[in-house]
């Protein structure tokens, strides 16, 4: 099974959750003998075509021309991949299937759709309208309808939680016959501790303990909810340090925000964190925290369980349904900075019980979150929509003789 994959994310371009996920899915499914073809956007130092673990990467530069605002480089973008795409078709052959992520690489997905008459699977893995709580100027609205008409081209739309089956019943009213829910997965092995290298005292004094946070800092990752408990932990827990992982728009706000609190010196903003840095704050943190308002599944939580981390999260998304509260980690009423505070101030006093939480996190993940499965299911999706392609009146016929093959088919 050949598949030609697009995601404007794939590493060394990380900028949110999506890169880790398509690197770990196109690995898993090799691994499951399905040939994939990924392209993407190209990244400082990366090659224009590598195999990675048997993966066919392709890095697309997008045109080197101006542009007014985000959708309109990433229009040019998707002319410059499909070019690309096109150019290795030749050589490759057509695909069995189109693998979309994201309304980014909409537009060469559904231009490939048409011209190789092969079908469109989509991968959602957020919306507009959740990232913002609705549309509030013509940009988002735009960005939606794209994703909308993603959705509408797709022959079926995989999403990482039954939080994101819902949302696009509700935002693109889709059908529930259309949607496939596969969850995420993580590898353990990627969030071991390996000493050596940075020293825990760059980040906080022996004797202080690490509240730590990573992800993009947005202002639906609730960063500002930790940021409003942190007098409440310092009160019951005063040698503490924040370390807030990660970068984004809302930095500044944030460092405002702190000196507001008067709560600078006991926060540690790390800006773009290294593989080895994160899996070694991993390793120090007595609490990883995700306060997320708007969280489709939260891979961060499930990377943490991995790095045997205790976690408090928001009981929000895809996160409600990857820990049960008290089992696996604790749930706090999302942007609730008091219901943050008791619960990590609950971790910080009884060591015994964020053991056993973590323990029993780390054999969830190995049990239920692993890329084998996740890429099987992924494989029987293709397989699926093959089948039903292939049945359909929309399979690729000889088109040259229009209704005369028709007549001649069934006369």
């Amino acid at each position: 099974m050949q598949v030609v994959m697009l995601s404007w994310e794939f590493p060394p371009k990380k900028v949110g959750g999506l890169a880790p996920h398509v690197h770990d899915l196109t690995m898993a499914l090799v691994r499951e003998g399905v040939e994939i073809h990924l392209f993407t956007c190209s990244a400082p130092g990366a090659p224009d075509y590598e195999v990675v673990n048997g993966v066919h990467v392709y890095r697309v530069t997008p045109y080197q021309v101006s542009t007014p605002d985000f959708p309109t480089w990433a229009l040019q973008f998707n002319l410059a991949m499909l070019e690309r795409i096109m150019g290795v078709i030749r050589g490759i052959g057509t695909p069995y299937i189109v693998h979309a992520h994201d309304w980014l690489v909409a537009f060469a997905a559904r231009a490939l759709k048409h011209s190789l008459h092969r079908p469109l699977v989509t991968t959602i893995h957020a919306t507009e309208f959740g990232r913002h709580n609705g549309l509030h100027n013509t940009t988002q609205n735009y960005i939606s309808n794209v994703e909308w008409w993603l959705t509408f081209e797709a022959w079926k739309v995989i999403v990482c939680s039954k939080y994101m089956e819902n949302e696009l019943k509700y935002v693109f009213q889709l059908p529930s016959d259309k949607i496939r829910v596969i969850y995420n997965g993580v590898n353990p092995e990627s969030f071991v501790h390996r000493p050596g290298g940075m020293s825990r005292d760059f980040y906080a004094a022996p004797e202080e303990r690490i509240i730590f946070f990573v992800g993009r800092l947005v202002r639906e990752k609730g960063v500002q909810t930790l940021l409003d408990a942190v007098p409440n932990i310092l009160a019951h827990h005063p040698n503490t340090k924040f370390v807030i992982g990660g970068n984004g728009p809302h930095e500044e706000h944030l460092r405002h925000q702190a000196r507001n609190l008067g709560i600078e010196s006991r926060l540690y903003f790390t800006g773009f964190l290294n593989e080895e840095t994160r899996n070694a704050l991993y390793h120090w943190a007595d609490v990883a925290v995700f306060p997320s308002l708007y969280e489709p599944f939260g891979i961060v939580a499930l990377e943490a369980m991995a790095a045997r981390t205790p976690v408090v999260v928001a009981d929000t998304g895809g996160m409600s349904e990857i820990i049960d509260h008290g089992v696996e980690g604790l749930k706090v009423y999302p942007g609730d900075a008091h219901s943050l505070a008791l619960n990590i101030n609950l971790l910080l006093g009884r060591p015994d019980i964020a053991e056993k939480l973590k323990e029993r996190a780390y054999s969830k993940v190995v049990e239920h979150y692993d890329w084998g499965k996740i890429a099987r299911r992924t494989k029987q999706t293709y397989r699926e929509v093959w089948t039903e392609h292939q049945r359909s009146e929309w399979v690729d016929r000889p088109r040259i003789f229009g209704k005369v093959y028709q007549m001649l088919r069934y006369s």
